[in-house]
């Protein structure tokens, strides 16, 4: 009991600096985005503001899917099985959420009528806003390992990578970036990890060079 209330005073204080960081984060400084952005989903073309969908902030998962792939990246579909049926309690919420990624909408369609799924999901392949924010990178940029990710030039290895990006619209139409967080970044957003978090093995993920070496698309397991 005793060891169980030492961690209760640590995990309270855990939660008044999580609460301070929260904070920190929505008072960050907002970046004006003035470039026009088109997107192809199940709603023909479509431009950034269009894709708030009437609600003032939107939440973007960069879900990791090239042009050339012919289906998604495990761990974002391991992520998107945790965010898919949340969004309708955040349309409550004046948010609107989506997953943008570079591949031909019709491949994009296919892999989430085989997932299950029915968030919204766009294709970027034909602007640079995967580039722009920091998501996708060129042959150049790999062959220099010079990519630009999670805020620093590195050699990522593939050409797609994870993110979240968020955005506010206001009553005027102006678009503003407000927030990007990559890689372990992300973390939060998986319920499933919460959950491991919590038992005594933990995500039982030591070991290995991958670390996700585990995770596979939810109808793979067991094959």
């Amino acid at each position: 009991m005793e060891a169980r209330k030492d961690l209760l005073a640590k995990e309270k204080e855990f939660t008044i600096l999580r609460d301070q960081l929260n904070q920190e984060r929505r008072d960050l400084p907002w970046v004006q985005v003035n470039k026009e952005y088109v997107f192809d989903g199940s709603d023909g073309k479509q431009t950034l503001s269009e894709l708030f969908d009437g609600r003032s902030q939107l939440i973007i998962y960069h879900f990791m899917f090239g042009p050339s792939w012919d289906a998604g990246c495990p761990s974002c579909s391991f992520w998107a099985d945790n965010f898919n049926k949340i969004i309708i309690h955040l349309n409550q919420r004046d948010v609107t959420m989506i997953a943008v990624s570079r591949a031909p909408y019709n491949k994009i369609a296919a892999y989430r009528k085989r997932m299950g799924w029915d968030f919204n999901w766009v294709s970027s392949y034909d602007s640079d806003f995967n580039f722009d924010f920091h998501v996708s990178f060129t042959q150049e940029e790999l062959a220099k390992k010079e990519a630009f990710y999670n805020y620093v030039a590195q050699d990522t290895g593939v050409s797609e990578k994870e993110g979240v990006s968020v955005f506010f619209k206001n009553p005027i139409g102006h678009i503003f970036h407000t927030y990007s967080t990559y890689a372990r970044g992300i973390d939060m957003l998986n319920v499933t990890y919460n959950y491991l978090d919590l038992v005594p093995k933990g995500r039982d993920e030591g070991g290995h060079e991958f670390l996700q070496y585990w995770v596979r698309r939810h109808d793979e397991y067991g094959k």
